[in-house]
């Protein structure tokens, strides 16, 4: 054997990759020293490339046609809305220079670029989602490679091409942001995961994995699957009204939409005739079999069904004609667990329902369907009590409480929720997550500390163990 037939050979994924990172590294460096309002113009600049409304109706017609997913005006609401947050959230932001100073312990911080970001992006948001990660890296003078999901391909070839085209007229190197050439495959982007300085993955759990499993610094998410409460102090109408916008935006394709509604035996029949009223149809028994056993097949969601139009699932699930005209599907449960798969994601304007006797039943409830799925990522609560919303806050194993909101619309970022804008929710090590917040620009710097001598801060031994020399001795 010769012993260039020894050599492991450079895969053709590999010197895709590399050609990738050859030209990201040089459009990197150049903007590694820009200042921060050549920064922030560019980030203002990739944001209107997708805000622009001739580019958000495009993107969203091709991601319907292509995916089939979501429909036309939510995913140009999502586009403008999602891009307008972020970027108000960034232009409020320091990411050059001194960013932090404490006086009192004597830190100045500097942000530093990190380099070059691995954006791998689903096909539920092939849109909005590369661009969201873009402006974070580009906020901190990164360049991004985009690996999509091979069903939205064309969609996010489109957004990327408008980023790049709003960054070279601005003066901008192109290539500080890309995308991996089609046909994208788990090869190419296992590649880019491995060359790269940072990876940010959304979309499937596997994809999540293999990020964390590449060996190189790794932001993943966990699945959703969002239980709310409606106690008996909720304001009904306002509760049905916001779950009911929350389940139907973009055909439910969002992770922070509504699954299942918990609601207290004392206003169950009240809670559910303003969930009829605000567009909802009840499933009897008979429909239920049927919804579970189509929105389910061998185990796995649906393709055919998921984030369709009504008309498409009261086609598939053989309802009345006349359902066509509600706006989503309830059906009542009382089961948990994987022999109960309307406890779990449905991705479908389906919202399961539960009836428990009180607030403290429901709470164990949603601890039990978290436990199933969707632990760590997020529930709400529609109440006047906030002792129940701080409770919890305390016991329940996830990242966020949301009270009295529509879901989607606050937990992904809000114009009345201070959480920030982005499509990327940590979900904490309750899904072997790296990070329990919503993604942000803070994800996207290397900090380095410049650190001088303060007054010494020095207690006394007596200070320090005092209440355990006196509770155990010495």
């Amino acid at each position: 054997m010769s012993v260039v037939e020894m050599k492991n050979p450079v895969s053709d994924a590999q010197q895709i990759a590399a050609d990738l990172m050859r030209k990201a590294r040089v459009a990197q460096q150049s903007f590694a020293n820009a200042d921060q309002a050549r920064v922030d113009e560019a980030v203002r600049a990739v944001a209107w490339s997708l805000y622009k409304p001739e580019h958000a109706k495009a993107l969203a017609e091709l991601a319907v046609q292509d995916t089939g997913l979501g429909n036309v005006p939510d995913k140009i609401i999502k586009k403008q809305r999602k891009t307008f947050g972020a970027l108000r959230d960034l232009m409020r932001v320091k990411t050059v220079g001194e960013i932090e100073r404490d006086e009192k312990k004597g830190i100045v911080k500097f942000a530093k670029p990190l380099g070059v970001v691995g954006a791998i992006t689903p096909s539920t948001n092939p849109g909005a989602t590369p661009v969201n990660k873009a402006l974070l890296a580009i906020k901190g003078r990164n360049a991004v490679i985009v690996a999509p999901s091979p069903l939205g391909y064309r969609t996010t070839e489109m957004v990327v091409n408008y980023m790049r085209d709003a960054l070279g007229q601005i003066g901008l190197p192109k290539d500080l942001v890309q995308i991996l050439p089609s046909p994208v495959t788990k090869e190419t982007t296992q590649a880019i995961m491995e060359a790269v300085d940072l990876v940010v993955v959304t979309g499937s759990q596997d994809n999540v994995r293999r990020a964390y499993r590449s060996g190189t610094p790794a932001i993943g998410v966990g699945a959703g699957n969002v239980p709310v409460i409606i106690d008996e102090t909720a304001d009904l109408d306002s509760a049905a009204q916001k779950i009911c916008a929350s389940k139907i935006f973009d055909n439910a394709t969002s992770c922070s939409s509504e699954n299942s509604v918990v609601i207290v035996d004392a206003v169950y029949d009240k809670a559910i005739a303003a969930l009829k009223k605000a567009g909802g149809y009840l499933a009897n028994a008979q429909q239920k079999k049927k919804i579970e056993s189509e929105l389910w097949k061998n185990g796995k969601l649906n393709r055919h069904l998921i984030a369709r139009d009504m008309s498409v699932l009261v086609k598939g699930f053989e309802l009345p004609a006349d359902v066509t005209a509600s706006k989503f599907i309830m059906v009542e449960e009382t089961g948990i667990g994987p022999q109960y798969p309307l406890s779990g994601e449905k991705l479908a304007l389906v919202l399961t329902i539960y009836r428990t006797p009180d607030f403290k039943a429901a709470k164990e409830t949603i601890r039990k369907i978290l436990d199933f799925q969707g632990k760590g990522h997020s529930m709400g609560l529609h109440t006047k009590n906030m002792d129940r919303a701080r409770e919890l806050a305390e016991e329940l194993p996830v990242v966020r409480v949301l009270v009295n909101f529509a879901h989607t619309f606050g937990n992904g970022g809000g114009f009345d929720s201070g959480l920030e804008f982005t499509l990327t929710m940590g979900c904490g090590s309750w899904q072997k997550n790296s990070i329990s917040e919503n993604l942000n620009y803070k994800n996207f710097l290397n900090i380095t500390h410049l650190v001088v001598p303060i007054p010494e801060d020095k207690p006394s031994e007596e200070e320090l163990f005092g209440p355990h020399w006196t509770k155990y001795g010495r």
